[in-house]
């Protein structure tokens, strides 16, 4: 802010004797004065609104550009340690395709983002959570978790039979002081466990169903090979998502998770009309829903959701491969 010295010097001092001083500037220093006035008075321009989701978008993307250039140089430092020159040319090569394959992963991945959070907007997504907002229970009508209930669901996929338990357990865990029900999904490929995972959800007094986190393996020959994906609500910046609203709405679009870089599945609401046919019967009004990831840029589900029910179908856009309900135990 300009002092009144500082004023003086511009010769917009409201004293009369200093009149004949303002006549006699340039015209345009006269307006910069008038501008300068004008906004002391009204307190300045107003600060540029930042938009956190672009600016998520963009960081993620510098970190994706930072490790793909760091597999790069692990990847050199691997060609350096084979004896045969044609050999280590080869590896080099390959070092350096793989490294514009990541770049451009990266930027597909950024524009996935973006195209988000036009849909989302600009503000950061810190959802508040309230303990004393959530309730014991989850019996939203599109996703209903009662203890001892088990979803079995199947389908042919490239990979095999596949077969999927889905199934809520009596046990809790407490996640940002929420008690969250337990769910123990395991799946096999033609009898192979393929992967086993704890989900965590909790819904809150409106009917909203959160997503506070999993613990997955993916397993080859019964060995672990990745954890990605796994994440927890509070820990390292991961926060939850909504997996279900208490009131879905043709067009609603929201986050089931945030972990950047590991999970951030979106949903989109696209009908409440649907009606599906799998071999545990026939349902009607199913909510479909339309889900992406940008870790997966190829990846489109879409997902059917009963009434009373739960999942009833899921498939693939890309492959049409269906998993569907084919039981539901109690126990």
């Amino acid at each position: 802010m300009k002092t009144h010295s500082q004023l003086s010097t511009l010769g917009i001092e409201d004293h009369s004797c200093h009149r004949k001083s303002v006549r006699s500037l340039p015209s345009a220093t006269l307006m910069a004065g008038v501008i300068l006035v004008f906004t002391l008075i009204n307190g300045g321009a107003e600060p540029k609104r930042v938009d956190f989701c672009r600016q998520t978008a963009q960081d993620v993307l510098m970190s994706c550009h930072a490790g793909a250039q760091s597999d790069y140089s692990l990847a050199l430092g691997k060609c350096d340690n084979l004896s045969d020159p044609a050999a280590r040319d080869a590896c080099r090569t390959q070092a350096s395709a793989d490294l514009q394959d990541a770049r451009q992963t990266c930027q597909t991945q950024e524009n996935t983002r973006l195209a988000a959070c036009q849909r989302l907007g600009g503000a950061p997504y810190d959802p508040v959570i309230d303990p004393s907002n959530f309730v014991p229970q989850v019996d939203n009508p599109y996703f209903p978790l009662r203890p001892g209930t088990t979803f079995i669901y199947e389908g042919h996929t490239a990979k095999g039979f596949e077969h999927d338990e889905f199934a809520v357990t009596r046990n809790t865990r407490v996640i940002l002081r929420v008690t969250c029900v337990e769910v123990h999904d395991t799946v096999t490929v033609d009898g192979e466990l393929t992967e086993d995972t704890l989900d965590w959800f909790a819904q809150d007094r409106d009917g909203n169903v959160w997503y506070f986190g999993e613990n997955t393996h993916e397993l080859e020959d019964g060995l672990i090979t990745t954890i990605d994906g796994t994440f927890m609500a509070g820990v390292n910046g991961d926060k939850p998502g909504i997996i279900m609203k208490a009131h879905p709405a043709i067009g609603d679009f929201y986050r089931q998770e945030f972990s950047l870089s590991n999970a951030e599945d979106f949903a989109e609401t696209v009908s409440l009309t649907a009606s599906v046919t799998v071999p545990a019967g026939t349902f009607h009004n199913c909510l479909k829903s339309k889900e992406t990831t940008p870790l997966e840029t190829d990846l489109l589900e879409y997902k059917f959701y009963a009434p009373g029910v739960g999942n009833v179908l899921t498939v693939d856009a890309r492959t049409g491969d269906r998993e569907e309900l084919v039981q539901i135990r109690h126990h």
